[in-house]
């Protein structure tokens, strides 16, 4: 997320009051057709690794929000355990995050609270790096890169994302964590995925799938992941940055929309797709906390697993 906290009287969409009810956007008919296969290992497992919060206001995240409501944006990662090998989604706070909240626009930065990065996180439970095959970032903000400071193994992208981090103005930070870093490019040559127009099966099972979310930055993806119980989770990173956004289906106010979102009209039907599936699957937006209720966190001490095998190679 790349989230401007403006320090000018702002309501949504420049109404008179913060709290008066906004039109929501049109429901979606729920996704009515089969659940893609999916047969994860019986060993796969997911953790959250909460790395610190930064303060903003409701009213700057989502249409109708109100200025009296704040709200704590959440930086986590997802650690996938899988045979195959592990990956994180995202990498949260970094153990440099003040450096890279300086480097942002100063009506960018919001008063933050960073705690234990993912590489001390990882450390403290002996966690085994070499099972580590990289990191597969939802999107390039620094928010969700800052974290890459601290771990040198791949980062997993798609080319439009690539190009956007490297070209953009809200790539600097990426810019400066990822250097050294070998860049794992890998492509949607999958079939269309619940409603999605392509996508990307890691481990070539259905436990982890990528499809293409763009409009945030160019290369923004979602990332579902189905655990061997049969539950699934859709990690969408910043289609919105709060549940209200799926569960009242309000998008971000108008202003916050044409600064933070290269493609709005991409974005809201990005959103409007996940919304159809929130019946199916727990639905987790980046920066909400409560969206990531039920999954575990990092245990003090994990439980050494095999060495891994090869999961499919991005091309």
């Amino acid at each position: 997320m790349q989230l401007l906290i403006l320090e000018i009287p702002l309501d949504s969409d420049y109404l008179v009051s913060y709290d008066k009810a906004m039109s929501p956007l049109p429901v979606p008919p729920a996704w009515a057709g089969p659940l893609p296969e999916a047969t994860p290992p019986p060993v796969m497992v997911i953790y959250q690794l909460p790395t610190g919060t930064y303060e903003t206001r409701a009213a700057f995240a989502v249409r109708g929000g109100s200025f009296r409501d704040k709200r704590l944006f959440a930086a986590t990662a997802i650690l996938v355990q899988h045979p195959k090998g592990d990956l994180l989604i995202d990498a949260g706070f970094g153990s440099d995050v003040a450096a890279h909240v300086a480097e942002l626009p100063r009506i960018a930065r919001a008063p933050y609270q960073a705690t234990k990065t993912v590489s001390e996180q990882l450390d403290a439970s002996g966690y085994d790096r070499s099972r580590l095959l990289g990191v597969l970032v939802t999107h390039s903000h620094w928010d969700h890169v800052s974290g890459l400071d601290g771990l040198q193994v791949p980062i997993w992208m798609n080319s439009g994302e690539r190009h956007y981090a490297a070209e953009d103005p809200d790539g600097k930070v990426f810019r400066a964590v990822s250097a050294g870093h070998e860049v794992r490019e890998y492509d949607f040559s999958g079939p269309p995925y619940l409603g999605f127009p392509s996508s990307f099966d890691v481990y070539g099972d259905g436990s982890m799938v990528v499809a293409p979310a763009g409009g945030h930055t160019t290369g923004s993806v979602v990332v579902f992941v189905t655990v061997p119980s049969g539950k699934r989770y859709a990690f969408i990173g910043d289609l919105t940055w709060q549940l209200d956004g799926i569960h009242r289906r309000v998008e971000r106010p108008l202003l916050l929309r044409k600064l933070a979102d290269s493609d709005p009209e991409q974005v809201r039907q990005g959103l409007l797709r996940v919304i159809a599936l929130a019946d199916l699957m727990q639905i987790v937006p980046a920066h909400d906390r409560d969206a990531y209720d039920g999954i575990p966190g990092l245990p003090a001490r994990l439980v050494p697993a095999p060495a891994p095998g090869a999961a499919e190679q991005p091309r």
